[in-house]
């Protein structure tokens, strides 16, 4: 169950701006932020573009945007 949880108005102001060139609501640009900075917490060696990558890496994987990579 969710708690209901004080943010600053600079944060969701930021939030609705960067969200909507995401087409994201602003709590859920929240999310994504807090999802990409415990990555980063958790894996201090990898690039933020490393991350975003996986992450779409992983989301095109759960909607079957996939294919076999072939070697050589």
């Amino acid at each position: 169950m969710a708690k209901a949880i004080k943010l600053s108005d600079g944060l969701v102001t930021d939030a609705t701006t960067h969200g909507k060139a995401q087409h994201r609501s602003a709590p859920r640009q929240i999310e994504y932020w807090a999802r990409i900075g415990k990555i980063a917490d958790e894996n201090p060696n990898l690039t933020l573009g490393f991350v975003k990558d996986i992450l779409t890496g992983l989301e095109e994987a759960e909607a079957g945007d996939v294919t076999e990579y072939q070697f050589g």
